[in-house]
């Protein structure tokens, strides 16, 4: 049974768009003949190219609905969320630093993905499903449940046909919208192109049509449909005459000089152009949200001018929120035409569903964010660790409860968690100092919490697996910590009185204070005691200089431990050094 959870109308951006989906379909169903049927479907919709690697930026394409989805189902409500793969698009060009891919797949632009080989070693039949494959992966690992509709199986098979013929015997109709937006006038000057952004030019160059993806013009008129070859398979296809009557079209191919006619009732060896195969599936599968990236709402752009031809197929525009891009530590604008880019997947092996489900319910959808796989996910997760407290203790304010709930569980019911979940910083650390020795992460992290250890690394799992994944592929080896086999003499030998007085505190503390808590208290009381402070004196009450003797003994002590000036928190070094060790290479 769906979990029916109170509506949050006041609270978020998922529940008032939940509120005008919901609104939105009664009023479309209210306008059909028959009365409207309190369990009607409600759709909601999606569009994945997987013409390379489907990345971050895309997912918003998928959370977006999907949240607002689940919200709808969570009050009672049938809902569909439909992804449309694009894989009846053109092989656009050879993404750079695809595993397994050269240039010689340059070969193949113009073809559908679907017809394009998988990349070498793929045990996928075709490019769009060797893709396609990672991105079902990853959803399902994020909770998201989907409807998904293969284009190609669409168009190849003739489900669109009836939409197709339609959209020829309307190409007047549809020319006309187009033609408000191909060109503006400027007084006493000719006519020139509209600018267009180069979401819109990577669009046009996959449907093979020159300047924006409007179809192509020629001698025989307009046409909004683009053949793919019956020779070379490739969509350099030129329509050079169509008969309404017959629906007898004949096509040229520029790649290799193919000429054929064929009836267009029969053909199903090609696709609308993409302005208006939008609009057409809105109509199609009565879609009544559907997001869309900036690249696509700009004026003269996909959605805009879709919102005037998905009349001609009888629908109407879905409401469309535009979605603004995401980065990840910096990066700029992600293209999945661009090999190399940060997958779902790979997000996924360093942070738990939750967390990047948490990322994109947080953040409206026109606000622009960036996903960490630097040190920055360490604060990342302590944020989401107080926001879990707070949530549990009842002071979180409600737009935060609303987005904490949608991370962790959906309609359906709660996604896997991590049953004891230990700090992200701190799991790192340890994974780091063990290099994979589970008896040892143990050992340390038992050691943690004496009154409460661990009985198995189970118990943070998967957190602590997510933490090693990103602690072995994106700390750099010149900042992994390797603790010295011997002690530093020359620099035990070196030091002065002070120096020498602050370990010898270190060390006479040790047993006493050995667990996460009673370490920090030590360590960051021993040049407070040094001064003549008391260890737990509180910062306000005690001078500047403090923090700068804190400092010098913190970097002696990483020298000592680990040959350099920084490592992980001390704390957690300590307990993974071991007392034995500890004392051993503190010259005791």
């Amino acid at each position: 049974m769906p979990i029916v959870a109170q509506s949050t109308e006041t609270t978020d951006w998922v529940s008032r768009f939940a509120d005008e989906v919901i609104e939105e379909s009664e009023r479309r169903a209210s306008g059909k003949a028959t009365s409207p049927a309190a369990a009607e479907v409600i759709v909601v919709a999606s569009g994945l190219s997987p013409s390379g690697p489907i990345h971050l930026g895309n997912l918003r394409e998928v959370m977006t609905p999907h949240l607002v989805a689940d919200e709808i189902r969570r009050r009672g409500h049938q809902v569909r969320h439909l992804i449309s793969w694009d894989d009846y698009d053109r092989y656009r060009k050879v993404p750079a630093g695809v595993e397994g891919v050269d240039e010689s797949w340059a070969e193949h632009i113009g073809k559908p993905l679907t017809s394009v080989p998988a990349p070498a070693g793929s045990a996928h039949p075709n490019w769009a499903e060797h893709f396609k494959a990672a991105m079902v992966e990853s959803l399902a690992e994020l909770g998201v449940e989907f409807d998904g509709i293969s284009q190609t199986a669409q168009y190849t098979s003739g489900v669109y046909r009836d939409q197709i013929l339609h959209a020829m015997r309307h190409r007047g109709d549809i020319d006309a919208i187009l033609d408000q937006y191909r060109t503006k006038k400027a007084p006493a000057k000719k006519q020139q192109q509209k600018p267009v952004d180069e979401a819109e030019l990577e669009a046009a160059e996959g449907s093979g049509a020159a300047g924006e993806d409007d179809g192509s013009s020629g001698t025989a008129g307009y046409f909004p449909y683009k053949p793919y070859c019956g020779n070379c398979e490739k969509d350099l296809t030129t329509v050079t005459a169509y008969d309404d009557d017959t629906t007898e079209l004949t096509y040229t191919c520029a790649a290799c000089g193919f000429s054929e006619t064929v009836r267009l009732n029969e053909f199903n060896r090609g696709k609308l152009v993409w302005k208006v195969d939008w609009p057409m599936r809105w109509a199609y599968e009565g879609v009544v949200f559907e997001p869309s990236g900036v690249d696509h709402s700009s004026p003269g752009s996909s959605f805009q001018v879709g919102g005037q031809i998905v009349g001609i197929f009888g629908g109407k525009q879905p409401i469309g929120p535009m979605y603004a891009f995401v980065g990840i530590s910096g990066m700029a604008k992600m293209s999945s035409s661009r090999g190399g880019v940060p997958t779902p997947a790979d997000a996924l092996k360093i942070m738990e569903p939750q967390i990047l489900r948490w990322l994109y319910a947080r953040r409206r959808p026109n606000q622009s964010f960036k996903i960490a796989f630097d040190q920055e996910i360490q604060r990342l997760y302590d944020e989401w660790d107080k926001l879990g407290a707070k949530v549990a203790d009842g002071s979180a304010l409600p737009a935060d409860i609303a987005a904490h709930t949608r991370a962790v569980r959906t309609a359906t019911g709660e996604l896997p968690h991590t049953p004891r979940p230990m700090p992200y910083r701190t799991l790192a650390s340890v994974a780091d100092i063990t290099a994979g020795h589970q008896d040892q992460a143990l050992r340390i992290l038992s050691e943690l919490d004496p009154a409460n250890p661990l009985a198995s690394l189970d118990e943070v799992r998967p957190r602590l697996d997510k933490a090693e994944t990103w602690t072995n592929t994106q700390v750099p080896a010149d900042q992994r910590t390797i603790v010295r086999d011997e002690p530093d003499h020359d620099l035990l030998k070196s030091l002065d009185e002070a120096s020498q007085q602050s370990l010898r505190l270190l060390l006479d503390g040790l047993a006493e204070h050995w667990s996460l808590d009673g370490l920090s208290h030590l360590v960051y009381g021993v040049p407070k005691v040094q001064a003549g402070f008391p260890a737990d004196a509180t910062p306000k009450e005690l001078p500047p200089e403090i923090k700068t003797a804190q400092r010098s003994f913190f970097a002696l002590l990483y020298h000592l431990l680990v040959g350099r000036d920084t490592g992980p928190r001390l704390p957690t070094l300590l307990l993974a050094v071991g007392q034995e060790r500890v004392r051993v290479l503190l010259g005791q």
